[in-house]
């Protein structure tokens, strides 16, 4: 059974934050789609409660898809440390952590978290603006060091 690519990567010596490119997949139509480790926490040390990962997601997912339209998905981990984010085109690591943070930068000015209301949202209950702005302000500091 082949190992899922994030199964190969060391998680002992694992920088976070950080942006880094985890897949290329090239197409025989010549497209591509590039998948993102936007990792927030360091593996195995320290991780996010699951208000704030539900409530990024909902703000990644919304904020992100403003300068990268060809956001195929951005899905948060199990482990609770980061997200991945699949998109159409090619990239520089660079340019996707400037997207994050200017991402992560709209969450600390939002009032309001985009589709937390029953009709829009599996698990409404389960979002907390505070948590997200936190995680959001350590984020950007720490990808600015």
């Amino acid at each position: 059974m082949p190992l899922v690519d994030s199964f190969t990567v060391d998680h002992k010596t694992m920088r976070a934050p950080q942006v880094r490119k985890a897949k290329v997949i090239k197409r025989e139509s010549g497209e591509i789609v590039e998948v993102y480790d936007l990792r927030f926490k360091k593996p195995n040390t320290t991780y996010m409660n699951t208000k704030a990962v539900h409530t990024l997601e909902h703000f990644l997912a919304t904020f992100l898809r403003e300068k990268l339209p060809d956001i195929i998905d951005v899905s948060p981990m199990g482990c609770r440390t980061g997200f991945y984010m699949t998109l159409f085109g090619s990239y520089d690591e660079r340019e996707i952590e400037e997207y994050l943070i200017y991402s992560l930068n709209k969450i600390l000015e939002a009032e309001k978290i985009p589709g937390s209301n029953e009709e829009e949202c599996g698990n409404f209950e389960d979002h907390s603006l505070e948590e997200a702005k936190e995680v959001a302000k350590e984020i950007i500091e720490g990808l600015k060091k």
